[in-house]
């Protein structure tokens, strides 16, 4: 069984080879994507043992997302094939001079969105002692959505620890205000909240880093860690513990796309390890920035010898 337990959606991914418009690119490399996937690839690689929960299509897609799991060791006892939904996928353009890349996503009606409490299991969930969630798959449906809030209930009951990455996609919800209801609500069933700047600012109302940290440790979590761009990040822990960590200079950035998981890989695995706060945002740093200095979503996630500890 799993230590750790995420859920969400993942898509088959088609790179561009060459750099330019979508429409003009002939050739294409195939990657799994997804942002949960992401950090339990970043995780698996940091030999945590980790469990992601989904639906997926009988289809190849299907078939080849549940191929990445196993090569990267990713548990998949949570994995549903369901014959009624497609997997989705989608297209990314190549870029080489640090801009974010555009992505078209092709998912509506994916069978990753039929995610429902249904696909909780007690024994499975229970038997982990950690669950990271993010705003994306709270964004795919009213269902998936309440798989999430009920795992969160479930786990809290238990005494496990949670994450959670508001990681926003606010083209997936129907309105802003409904955005910051939902993930707020899901937000305070977590222990460590990690937004970047600009989105704990949309959910909290704030506009500094304390008072978003302070909206949320006034309602219960216990650390935030919010992540400020070219400055680094940023902490406060209930405990009234605060810190800020300089970014990692990086002169190659390739691909932004991933950075924010790659952060949280390094945060959550060092909180788990038992390292303190400060650690775990340096690591998160150091990942974040690794992560960008590569084409893919995973592939600058790295092994724990490629970390260097």
């Amino acid at each position: 069984m799993p230590d750790i337990i995420t859920i969400g959606e993942a898509m088959a991914m088609f790179v561009a080879s060459e750099t330019g418009e979508l429409a003009d690119c002939e050739r294409f490399i195939k990657r799994a994507a997804g942002a949960e996937l992401n950090v339990a690839t970043g995780l698996a690689r940091l030999n945590h043992s980790v469990g992601w929960v989904s639906r997926v299509g009988n289809d190849s897609f299907g078939r080849f997302i549940l191929n990445q799991l196993e090569k990267e060791g990713i548990d998949c006892q949570g994995v549903t094939v369901d014959a009624r939904y497609p997997t989705g996928f989608q297209l990314k353009s190549k870029v080489e001079d640090g801009t974010d890349p555009i992505v078209e996503y092709f998912r509506k009606g994916s069978a990753a969105s039929h995610l429902s409490p249904d696909d909780f299991s007690s024994p499975y969930f229970h038997s982990a002692r950690h669950l990271h969630l993010t705003g994306v798959a709270a964004a795919l449906s009213d269902s998936s959505l309440a798989l999430l809030h009920h795992a969160a209930n479930s786990m809290k009951a238990q005494g496990k620890t949670i994450s959670f990455d508001p990681n926003l996609r606010p083209v997936l919800w129907k309105s802003e205000a409904e955005m910051v209801e939902k993930l707020n609500a899901l937000a305070t069933q977590a222990d460590w909240v990690l937004p970047g700047l600009k989105e704990g600012a949309i959910l909290t109302g704030q506009r500094t880093p304390d008072g978003i940290a302070d909206f949320w440790l006034e309602r219960g979590v216990k650390a935030v860690i919010i992540k400020t761009g070219a400055d680094g990040a940023w902490f406060k822990s209930a405990s009234g513990e605060t810190g800020s960590v300089a970014a990692v200079k990086v002169d190659n950035v390739v691909d932004t796309v991933g950075a924010g998981d790659g952060f949280a890989v390094g945060v959550v695995s060092a909180l788990l390890e038992g390292h303190s706060l400060m650690y775990a945002v340096q690591r998160g740093n150091r990942i974040g920035a690794r992560a960008i200095q590569f084409t893919g979503d995973s592939e600058g996630l790295p092994t724990r010898a490629e970390l260097g500890e």
